[in-house]
C-alpha cells in the first residue's frame, strides 16, 4: 500500500498521467460514439447520367433518392462528366441510363444500366453499390411485373414468376447492420489498449530515467515483486474501471446487442488490460531506455489494430501473416467480443481466448531479473 500510495502522489502530480488516460480515452469515446452516431453510412453522394430522359429513367432517379443511404447530388449529361467528379472525390458513384432505355426496355430488347463505384473509400463505395444493385433489381421486378400483368397473368403467380426463389436472410447478431456494433466494440478497448501500454511503460521507464527507481525500491523494502504490484494497482483500477465504464456506455445506455454473457465480456476485458500490461512490462524489461521501449510499444499498438481481424478478416490474410495475429491481446478480445456480444455463444467457447490473455502474464516474469537489475544500478543511458 506504501507503493501504492507512492504511485499514486506521482501520478497526480503530473499532468501527464491525466490527459494521457482520462482526457484520451473520453475523447475517443465522444470522437467515435458521435461519428457512428447514425449506426450506418447515410446519404452517400452519387450521381446520375440520364442520356434517355424519358419518364422510366426519371422515375429510376426518383426511386433511388428515395432511399435513406445515398442521395443524388448531380445529373450529369455525359460519362466524362460523371467520371471527373468521381475522380475529384464529389461523389462516390453514379449510375449511367443509356439512351433509348425506356424504347428498348418495351422492345423486350434488355437494356444495360452501368454503375460506375469508387472503390477507393470502401465504406461509401460499397454502401452505394448495395443501394444502387438494390434498386435496379426493384426497377426490373416492377417492370416485369407490369408486362406480366398485361399478359393477364393472375397475381397470385406474378411473384412466382418474377422471383421463383425467394431468399430469407437473417444477420446474425446484428440485425440493423450498425457498423457501431462491429467496429467500436473493438475500436475502443484497443484504444484502451495502446493507453495501458504505452502509460504502463512511461510510469515504469520514468523511474529509470529521471532515476528514481531507488525510492520506489525503498517503499517496497527492496521487494521487487511487492514494487511491481504495488506500482500497476492504482493504474489496474483505473484501466478496469474506464473499460468497464465504455461497455456499459456501450451495451446498456446505447443498447447495442449482447447475445451472451456482459459480464463474461467484462472478464473478459479485464484479463485483456492484464495482459497489456504484461506486455509493457516485458518491452520495458528488455529494452530498460523510456524512448525505445515507447517507440517498440507504440509500434506494437498499432499492428494490433491490423492484426486483430476486425478490420481485415483473418481468413484473407496469407498464411504466414495468420500465427502473428495471436501475439497481439486485442486478437484475443475480439474473439471473445464476438462470441459474447454477437454470436452469443457458450461461455466455453470464450474460455481458450481469456486462457491466451492469461498467458501473456507469464511474459513480464521472463524479463523480472533483467529490470530489476536496471531499477538497482540504473546502468542504462536516460535519453
Amino acid at each position: 500500500m506504501r507503493v501504492a500510495r507512492y504511485e499514486l502522489n506521482r501520478a497526480i502530480t503530473r499532468p501527464v498521467y491525466i490527459f494521457s488516460t482520462i482526457v484520451v480515452m473520453l475523447f475517443s469515446c465522444i470522437f467515435f460514439l458521435t461519428l457512428f452516431k447514425t449506426g450506418a453510412p447515410e446519404k452517400m453522394p452519387i450521381a446520375i447520367v440520364d442520356l434517355d430522359q424519358s419518364s422510366i429513367s426519371r422515375r429510376v432517379a426518383h426511386e433511388l433518392n428515395a432511399t435513406q443511404s445515398v442521395t443524388i447530388t448531380n445529373v450529369y449529361s455525359s460519362y466524362q462528366e460523371a467520371r471527373i467528379a468521381m475522380q475529384q472525390g464529389k461523389i462516390y458513384a453514379f449510375l449511367l441510363i443509356p439512351s433509348h432505355f425506356y424504347s428498348d426496355l418495351a422492345a423486350f430488347k434488355r437494356p444495360t444500366l452501368t454503375f460506375y463505384v469508387n472503390n477507393a473509400y470502401t465504406v461509401g463505395a460499397s454502401t452505394s453499390y448495395k443501394q444502387l444493385l438494390m434498386v435496379m433489381n426493384l426497377a426490373s421486378g416492377a417492370f416485369q411485373r407490369e408486362v406480366l400483368r398485361k399478359k393477364g397473368l393472375p397475381e397470385h403467380l406474378l411473384m412466382k414468376r418474377i422471383q421463383p426463389v425467394a431468399i430469407d436472410a437473417h444477420l446474425i447478431g446484428n440485425p440493423m447492420s450498425n457498423y457501431s456494433v462491429y467496429l467500436l466494440g473493438v475500436i475502443l478497448p484497443g484504444m484502451l489498449g495502446v493507453i495501458v501500454l504505452m502509460i504502463t511503460i512511461y510510469s515504469i521507464g520514468g523511474e529509470l530515467k529521471w532515476k528514481t527507481s531507488h525510492e520506489w525500491l525503498k517503499q517496497a523494502e527492496g521487494n521487487y515483486v511487492v514494487a511491481m504490484i504495488g506500482k500497476m494497482l492504482p493504474h489496474t483500477a483505473l484501466y478496469c474501471m474506464m473499460g468497464i465504464t465504455v461497455n456499459i456506455i456501450m451495451f446498456r445506455i446505447l443498447e447495442f446487442p449482447v447475445n451472451g454473457s456482459f459480464l463474461y465480456l467484462n472478464l473478459g476485458l479485464i484479463t485483456y488490460i492484464f495482459a497489456i500490461q504484461s506486455i509493457a512490462v516485458t518491452f520495458i524489461g528488455l529494452v530498460p531506455v523510456l524512448r525505445d521501449a515507447l517507440s517498440i510499444g507504440a509500434l506494437y499498438g498499432m499492428l494490433s489494430f491490423s492484426l486483430s481481424g476486425f478490420t481485415f478478416p483473418y481468413m484473407g490474410m496469407l498464411t504466414w501473416m495468420k500465427p502473428l495475429c495471436y501475439l497481439f491481446p486485442l486478437r484475443h478480445y475480439y474473439l471473445i467480443y464476438v462470441n459474447e456480444a454477437l454470436l452469443g455463444g457458450p461461455i466455453i467457447q470464450s474460455a481458450p481466448f481469456v486462457g491466451m490473455l492469461l498467458s501473456f502474464c507469464v511474459l513480464q516474469f521472463l524479463v523480472g531479473h533483467r529490470l530489476h537489475n536496471a531499477l538497482i544500478y540504473q546502468n542504462y543511458p536516460r535519453d
